[in-house]
């Protein structure tokens, strides 16, 4: 089987509680050795509280422990061999954040002083804390989309587009902060506003068939209808500079076509 190992001190006082670095190194190897197993490398961390959390990100902040974690996602471990879980985590929360991801990789854990430990045994605390993590979750994909309406919202108190597909007559190539005009796209869309203007009482439907008699196509290289007539009259405003997004209104950063 093959196994990594993980030490932790966290202060001096650990060190000389028997719990350094060294000891449970050495510790570690007879371990491996004594159950045959293929020890392939120790990670450490020290100097580093064990329950040192970016509570944003919901990651655990230790530099060997993220290392041992991107090395179980490349190479099949079995087993990851600590003196004492109290290595890896000291609170609930760390311990459910770190059996995810061994989970995920289809590890365990084998704990010298704790020998029938397994992160597979059920732990009553651990069913409250998967629940408050699930609810974490759920809570950070809304602030993320509360913070993206925010972001969108303030971008277009300046004018600036907030996003989405690119109104018919401009276009917004990726890495690009602003709209500009499709030369193509946007002679279509003066012509149908002077047709509009010269035939106030034409149909969507008839504006349509003008515009395809005069051989103007859609974005798809297609005919048009009168759901897309209707679209392009629908934003005469941004046509004219002016960008709407919501109940904001403000002058586009865009150029007019009309």
């Amino acid at each position: 089987m093959n196994v990594v190992g993980y030490i932790r001190v966290s202060t001096q006082g650990q060190a000389r509680d028997g719990y350094s670095l060294r000891y449970q190194e050495d510790e570690i190897k007879v371990y491996c050795k004594e159950q045959g197993l293929n020890l392939i490398h120790i990670f450490r961390d020290e100097g580093i509280s064990g329950a040192k959390l970016n509570e944003e990100a919901l990651e655990i902040d230790r530099v060997g422990l993220q290392e041992m974690l991107a090395h179980l996602s490349s190479v099949q471990i079995d087993y990851v061999v600590v003196l004492n879980t109290s290595r890896l985590w000291r609170s609930d929360i760390v311990k459910v954040l770190i059996q995810r991801e061994l989970k995920k990789y289809g590890c365990d854990i084998k704990s010298i002083e704790q020998p029938f430990y397994s992160i597979h045994k059920k732990d009553p605390n651990d069913f409250l804390v998967n629940g408050l993590m699930e609810l974490l979750d759920q809570y950070q994909r809304l602030e993320i989309a509360l913070k993206l309406t925010k972001g969108r919202n303030k971008k277009a108190k300046e004018g600036g587009y907030a996003g989405g597909r690119a109104t018919f007559g401009y276009t917004k190539q990726k890495g690009e902060k602003e709209l500009k005009i499709h030369n193509g796209h946007a002679e279509v869309v003066k012509r149908l506003f002077e047709l509009k203007h010269l035939h106030s009482k034409w149909s969507l439907s008839r504006l349509a068939e003008a515009l395809n008699e005069e051989g103007y196509q859609t974005t798809q290289g297609k005919v048009f209808t009168k759901v897309q007539v209707k679209r392009i009259l629908d934003r005469e405003s941004f046509y004219q500079g002016i960008y709407t997004y919501g109940q904001i209104q403000a002058n586009g950063k865009h150029e007019a076509i009309i």
